[in-house]
């Protein structure tokens, strides 16, 4: 199994860890992608007032933009601990036990605009890219697109994707009968699902963190959604591809 978080824009700062190094990353098959994300950024970031706008951001937030510019340089620590924001907060990865860690290394991956995928305790750096930012020369979905198609095309086993529409756009999961697409919704007094907004990250966060606890590798959706019955979790079949989880 395979679970895809999104990233959070928002990142800590610091590490305790040495700065980058792209060898010790998962998914050593993004290595050259992820040349070209660096390489793109840091000539970004050589000007930073230009940098503020194709990245999106504010200019109260010239800082976000300047980190860029050491993110070779800069220390690292696990990516599930990096982010912060209310998926990140709900997840709470550092109050998990040493067991549960361990799963999330071999079965979670946070998508990124600057490294693809990130598996769970992969060290990386502080940075500021999303899937909308503009880059000089190229673009995200041209650097990202055909490589993270191919990679989880070729992951074998259940994949459930919880990553935001903008993110998985970035790098598609594969269309087949055990690869899955979450989505938050609630229910209505008609009966009718909606979907979240507010509660959309929070949702997806607490979801990661019950299947983190339970470290089972399930299979298949048939093994998933039994699960969830089990344990009171409202998962359902939604629309084809498609999971929905009701809170």
């Amino acid at each position: 199994m395979l679970i895809l978080l999104p990233p959070s824009e928002t990142k800590r700062d610091g590490g305790d860890r040495p700065p980058l190094d792209l060898a010790a990353l998962s998914f050593p098959e993004l290595t050259g992608a992820r040349r070209q994300a660096l390489a793109a950024v840091k000539a970004l970031s050589r000007n930073l007032a230009a940098a503020t706008g194709m990245l999106r951001l504010g200019p109260s937030s010239a800082r976000e933009a300047a980190r860029n510019r050491v993110v070779t340089t800069s220390p690292t620590m696990p990516a599930i601990d990096r982010y912060d924001g209310v998926l990140f907060d709900e997840l709470d990865a550092a109050s998990l036990p040493g067991s549960a860690r361990q799963f999330a290394a071999q079965h979670l991956a946070i998508g990124s605009a600057l490294f693809g995928l990130s598996g769970a305790l992969d060290p990386i750096p502080a940075y500021r890219l999303s899937h909308d930012s503009r880059l000089p020369g190229t673009t995200l979905g041209k650097i990202w697109r055909p490589p993270l198609t191919a990679t989880l095309a070729a992951r074998e086993g259940l994949i459930l994707d919880l990553r935001s529409e903008g993110y998985a756009a970035l790098g598609p999961a594969p269309d087949r009968p055990d690869s899955v697409y979450l989505r938050v919704v609630s229910e209505g007094g008609d009966g009718r699902k909606r979907a979240l907004n507010h509660f959309n990250k929070k949702g997806k966060g607490a979801f990661a963190r019950r299947l983190l606890l339970a470290e089972i590798d399930h299979p298949d959706v048939a093994s998933l959604l039994a699960w969830a019955a089990r344990e009171g979790i409202r998962l359902e079949p939604g629309a084809p591809g498609e999971l929905d989880f009701l809170v």
